[in-house]
């Protein structure tokens, strides 16, 4: 119902232009046009039954996320994923989507240890009554998910935002969208490797360390919590297996 309201403003061609830019930047990431030509705009425009502008508006999008380049006499290409925009929630939604790589998964906690711990540090020094409401309300679900009346997704997902949130650290809170989008994959594969949903006791030190306020502690526990992931996707093997 939210996701309906919040579309149910928007311009038609503003959902028109994103459902395109959508199933374009699925296609591109899938290797779509890895060995085939990228379509000119007519085309494209053509193929999926829109206008020219909402094709031109989706193919400017993708450019902005480094998916594509338009060169003189060559027209619109297909950049290398090494100049992708990873950071880019929609780029790192559909990297997690196509056929799958544990080394892909591997690399994004290896990203989470370079920021979660220390957020879990600051949080520990600077969160507000507010940010460790949250912190505990995460927890709290994902307690409540344990037992069927949450979701342990969006739980999860919950408490560590809220830490990213408590940290204080405007930086930090730039990764939220990228955290959030990562761990809709993350947490999925890893339940299912480690036969059971996250660490409740292992969550639970987290956040008593930063209600605590040992910075040290935190960032301890913290770097303990995705020490355990990537122990878990090495256990596991790279068997380029796509999540379900």
């Amino acid at each position: 119902m939210a996701t309906r309201a919040a579309t149910a403003g928007r311009p038609p061609g503003r959902n028109l232009t994103h459902d395109l830019l959508d199933r374009l930047g699925r296609q591109i990431v899938m290797g779509m046009y890895d060995q085939a030509v990228f379509p000119t705009e007519a085309e494209l425009a053509k193929q999926h039954g829109v206008s020219r502008s909402v094709t031109r508006e989706a193919v400017k999008m993708l450019t902005a996320k480094g998916l594509l380049s338009a060169r003189p006499r060559q027209g619109t290409v297909v950049r290398p994923a090494t100049a992708w925009s990873l950071f880019d929630p929609d780029v790192l939604a559909w990297l997690m989507e196509r056929r799958f790589s544990l080394d892909t998964l591997r690399h994004f906690n290896e990203l989470r240890i370079a920021i979660e711990p220390e957020a879990a540090a600051l949080a520990a020094r600077f969160a507000t009554p507010a940010d460790l409401d949250a912190i505990c309300l995460g927890w709290n679900r994902m307690a409540a998910a344990e037992t069927g009346t949450d979701d342990p997704l969006a739980a999860d997902i919950a408490f560590h935002l809220a830490i990213l949130a408590g940290s204080q650290n405007p930086f930090y809170r730039q990764f939220r969208d990228i955290v959030a989008a990562a761990l809709r994959t993350s947490i999925r594969v890893t339940n299912r490797v480690a036969g059971r949903t996250a660490s409740l006791a292992d969550h639970a030190a987290v956040r008593d360390t930063i209600l605590a306020g040992d910075a040290a502690a935190a960032r301890t526990a913290m770097r303990a919590l995705i020490d355990e992931v990537i122990a878990l996707i090495d256990a596991t093997g790279n068997d380029a297996e796509r999540p379900t």
